[in-house]
């Protein structure tokens, strides 16, 4: 009986598909027309990290377009580490907390946080692909959009803004720019204590150390699936050969590290560096436009490539205002909000949409003069590794470098 009736569910939807798509597009506006009105009112706890004066402006604009267009109150709940709140979830569920009883709306996610999350079923229904602004989102040309640290999002998460490993020097001081992590071993043999690395966990770090892992690994496709001993064994001995001959050329001899990037940015502006790294590209152009950095300072990718991605937003399984959670997901995702989110003035953060499909109006919003600082040629964005391998790598990172 129930082989007869998936085979008969299976006849209707073929009919259906070939049927006009108006029915279709009439009952998601419909869905949509009742989500907003659910949303009419809710308040939105929405934990996203605090570490910057400009995201949390532009979050504090956000607020006001969704209070006065939609009846959202928007709270931004300053946080310093997603991991604490997939903590504070989970506990939640163990606690026995029911569907509308969480204390997060909405989380801005990715990686080795969101697969956790995944994992231990603390998200909410898939609600990505049914936001109405989905449909500019460019899935062809950025397959991050859909697919976190090689885990499928299947619409549990909706896509904010993309990030690609950045490198940025001040060309007085560093002509010649090293295009791979080989050229950065020879620049560093030649400037003894001029070069360094945000220290792992600082997920800075644990980029550079993945980035030096994807250019050694014997199979670089291995690194896409979950990680075992075996597969760390060999796949990251050549990484560790490789830091083992990096680090008594680094700054202070490779015994100490940066906390941050920010720290090393700074370290790099006054002089002592000869170079810092980002995951935003366009981040030294704004430090420039803010007078934090000459205007000497170039910003590049490694020629082959480097580590990219793309941050999201996601709702918990418990959160107590889904669909004004919705609501505010979809307006991340307008063209309104993504090109004054790329805008250098405002943040910077590179855009989900594909622009070129944008209606012309929309486009223009994103139409901008070029700004010393950023990448002038963009390198392939590199698929990051199975989110499985960043506590891996952190923890015989510690183990070998941590003292």
């Amino acid at each position: 009986m129930t082989a007869l009736f998936h085979f008969h569910r299976r006849q209707v939807l073929s009919a259906l598909a070939v049927l006009t798509l108006k029915p279709w597009a009439a009952e998601a506006a419909n869905l949509w027309t009742y989500t907003l009105r659910a949303a009419r009112g809710q308040t939105v706890y929405f934990n996203a990290w605090a570490g910057s004066e400009r995201i949390n402006a532009y979050l504090q604009w956000v607020a006001a377009k969704v209070q006065r267009d939609f009846g959202v109150k928007l709270q931004h709940v300053k946080i310093s580490d997603a991991a604490d709140v997939v903590k504070r979830v989970r506990a939640e569920k163990q606690a026995g907390r029911k569907d509308t009883e969480g204390t997060v709306d909405l989380i801005w996610i990715n990686g080795e946080n969101f697969a956790a999350m995944k994992r231990y079923a603390l998200l909410s229904a898939p609600f990505a692909q049914t936001l109405p602004n989905f449909q500019w989102v460019d899935t062809a040309g950025k397959p991050t959009t859909l697919v976190d640290f090689s885990v499928s999002t299947d619409g549990l998460e909706s896509p904010w803004g993309m990030a690609q490993l950045t490198f940025f020097a001040d060309r007085q001081r560093l002509p010649q720019l090293p295009q791979s992590m080989a050229e950065l071993l020879a620049l560093a043999r030649s400037q003894p204590g001029r070069i360094t690395y945000p220290r792992p966990p600082n997920f800075h770090g644990t980029t550079f150390i993945k980035q030096a892992l994807i250019e050694h690994a014997p199979d670089v496709k291995v690194l896409s699936q979950p990680v075992t001993p075996e597969t760390l064994q060999a796949q990251a001995a050549p990484l560790w050969r490789f830091l083992d001959a990096l680090h008594p050329h680094l700054w202070r001899g490779g015994k100490q590290f940066p906390q941050n990037s920010a720290a090393q940015r700074q370290m790099m502006a006054d002089g002592e560096l000869l170079l810092a790294l980002t995951f935003n590209p366009n981040e030294a152009a704004n430090e420039i436009a803010a007078k934090r950095l000459s205007a000497t300072v170039q910003s590049w990718q490694f020629a082959k490539g480097t580590i990219g991605n793309t941050h999201f937003v996601a709702i918990p399984y418990n959160a107590p205002s889904k669909a004004g959670a919705q609501v505010v997901a979809n307006f991340l995702l307008s063209p309104a909000a993504q090109a004054r989110k790329a805008d250098i003035d405002v943040w910077g953060d590179p855009t989900v949409l594909d622009v070129a499909r944008l209606p012309a109006a929309d486009r223009a919003r994103f139409q901008s003069a070029p700004r010393a600082g950023q990448v002038t040629q963009s390198a392939p964005a590199l698929p990051e590794p199975h989110a499985s391998w960043v506590d891996a790598l952190e923890k015989e990172w510690t183990r070998r470098y941590g003292v």
